[in-house]
């Protein structure tokens, strides 16, 4: 099934620009080019500028400079319901005296269709709500009333649909269910789908594409895999799931092309970097490598791959949570780091606190920021 047939383009934000009365610059000089029938999320934390893009899109903020286009059609001050836009909002918004039939038909109805009862059989079909077709809203669970909400703005065939946080309102293991759910339901449609949301793992999960904003612009945008292993700023290190940086300075660069290598020196351990996960012009920076490539021994044992090795840390906190452990390590110099050991089963139990342990990770994992960033942004707003 595809409701795109019709659709006019890609959606292209070109020097968007929202100023308040009061000053406040929500969304500073945003370019930004939405693939048509993409999936595209908008990360970030409160305050950000991701629903007020979102808002400025659907036609219920006014941008303060630049403009909105679907293809070729200038959306920029067009009224809200004359735009091929709908939005799903958290709260869902559904008619308590209505069916969900007829609340999934009041779009179309209301539009002038005199008859939708075969689209309606349609969209509810995609999105599992056939049984249910009877039902009064109060008789659904949270997940099913989402699903309604999404019915209801699928029905109009927009050229993009908008959703903001639309999964917040539900439980972690229903939120994570519903998050395979609606990247089925956008590739089936073959629409475009703009997603607003603060969670990490929402957004990797769906998106084919993912932007991450701070302070009304995009820090960095790409496919969750590249934003996540090849981060180009502190901040989207530590926002993006979690990040060791450590103080170090380049003391070297070797080979050429895709073998080029940056030499630093952290603390008197000399790591090497990829020079494409090099983000910085200066001698020094912050050598980041994420917990779960951190590789830990007791002193003295052999460590399985190892890279830049470093000798003298000590387990001040180790975290059993299933899946894996949280070791927090200080190192010699007195930062601490943290590790994450999937339990394998291989180690037989964890290392106990106070003991000294090697500390190694593999050369591709690790990434240098430049040394000018806050080590600590993103990491309040996480």
């Amino acid at each position: 099934m595809s409701l795109a047939d019709g659709a006019r383009g890609d959606l292209k934000l070109t020097g968007l620009h929202k100023r308040y009365p009061n000053g406040f610059v929500a969304v500073e000089s945003l370019d930004l080019v939405i693939p048509q029938g993409s999936f595209f999320a908008l990360l970030g934390p409160s305050g950000c500028g991701k629903t007020t893009t979102l808002r400025m899109v659907a036609g219920l903020e006014e941008a303060t400079q630049g403009t909105i286009h679907i293809g070729e059609q200038d959306i920029t001050y067009a009224k809200p319901y004359k735009r091929p836009v709908n939005t799903v909002f958290q709260n869902y918004a559904l008619f308590p005296h209505l069916t969900i039939a007829e609340n999934v038909a009041f779009g179309p109805k209301r539009r002038g269709a005199k008859d939708p009862i075969d689209r309606v059989k349609e969209i509810l079909a995609l999105t599992e709500l056939t049984e249910q077709a009877g039902k009064k809203p109060a008789q659904l669970s949270g997940g099913q009333q989402q699903r309604v909400a999404l019915a209801r703005a699928l029905i109009n065939r927009p050229d993009v649909l908008l959703l903001d946080e639309p999964l917040g309102a539900l439980d972690l293991k229903l939120r994570r269910a519903m998050q395979i759910e609606l990247k089925r339901i956008q590739e089936e449609v073959g629409l475009t789908f703009v997603h607003v949301t603060h969670d990490q793992e929402e957004a990797m999960t769906m998106a084919d594409t993912v932007a991450v904003m701070n302070k009304g612009r995009i820090e960095q945008m790409g496919a969750p895999y590249e934003l996540y292993t090849n981060p180009r700023t502190t901040f989207v290190a530590n926002f993006l799931g979690r990040s060791n940086l450590i103080k170090g300075t380049v003391v070297g660069r070797e080979g050429t092309g895709d073998d080029a290598v940056v030499k630093v020196d952290m603390h008197g351990t000399v790591a090497t970097i990829k020079a494409s996960k090099v983000h910085t012009t200066s001698d020094e920076g912050w050598v980041g490598i994420r917990p779960e490539k951190v590789l830990i021994q007791p002193e003295g044992q052999s460590l399985d791959a190892p890279g830049a090795a470093l000798s003298g840390a000590v387990v001040v906190d180790a975290s059993y949570i299933g899946v894996s452990t949280d070791y927090t390590l200080r190192m010699p110099w007195g930062q601490e780091i943290t590790c994450f050991e999937q339990n394998t089963g291989r180690r037989g139990g964890l290392i106990p606190v106070g003991t000294k342990v090697d500390v190694s990770w593999r050369p591709e994992f690790a990434f240098l920021l430049d040394s000018a960033q806050d080590v600590e942004a993103g990491l309040e707003e996480d």
